[in-house]
């Protein structure tokens, strides 16, 4: 685990855990019953601020946007489930910022989308530049963001998976409309063949995790199915 104190341990109650890398700021926080994760994402440079996923308790999380520059550019919401877009209506409201989510995911969102994402697109704001990695199955428009400080000594990818990438293994995909040999084909080919172990991942809900620790697992997740 790095040196920086940051361990994305939080619970719904509780403060957010904070990264603080050479040009952003990382804050993560849970909110409601299903320990949703949302990312306050600050430029350093600027103080533009965006927000991954407005899941739910709109307090919550207009402090938390407090609590770093107290502007909100943009929220990117991860995929269209319901538990991961409850205070988007909301916030945007409040704070006027631009909406940006997967193409095929847009349409389901109660908000219009400004910025309809797709893989291989890049989202900025201030002077951060994020990824798009677009990982199909959980849901057809999920997307994940992927960021690497340019000036960061320790130098590893920082990826914010939203609902298709957990410790131990990928999102659900039990349910009509879902499929596993899409999101473990995506997950496979866009993430752990692109990304380097020492990765960082921010996922949708509970405790993060790294590429490393899961890379040894894949065999066992593809012979499960899930």
């Amino acid at each position: 685990m790095p040196s920086d104190g940051y361990a994305g341990d939080v619970t719904p109650d509780g403060p957010a855990d904070v990264r603080e890398l050479p040009r952003l700021t990382i804050r993560k926080c849970s909110v409601s019953s299903f320990d949703n994760n949302a990312y306050l994402l600050t430029c350093r440079a600027s103080g533009a601020q965006l927000l991954v996923d407005a899941a739910d308790d709109p307090p919550r999380l207009l402090a938390l946007v407090a609590e770093g520059s107290g502007r909100l550019d943009v929220v990117v919401t991860t995929h269209q489930h319901s538990d991961h877009v409850r205070a988007l209506e909301e916030l945007v409201a409040a704070t006027g910022a631009r909406t940006a989510a997967g193409e095929e995911d847009a349409d389901a969102l109660p908000v219009p989308v400004d910025d309809r994402l797709s893989h291989g697109d890049t989202v900025r704001f201030g002077e951060v530049t994020l990824d798009v990695v677009a990982l199909r199955g959980h849901t057809p428009g999920s997307v994940a963001l992927a960021y690497r400080d340019p000036d960061d000594p320790a130098g590893f990818t920082h990826l914010f998976t939203g609902d298709s990438l957990f410790p131990g293994g990928v999102g659900n995909t039990k349910n009509p409309g879902q499929s596993f040999e899409s999101l473990f084909r995506d997950v496979t080919e866009r993430v752990f063949d692109v990304y380097d172990d020492d990765t960082w991942v921010y996922p949708g809900h509970g405790k993060d995790t790294t590429l490393g620790v899961e890379r040894p697992h894949l065999d066992e997740w593809r012979a499960r199915g899930w």
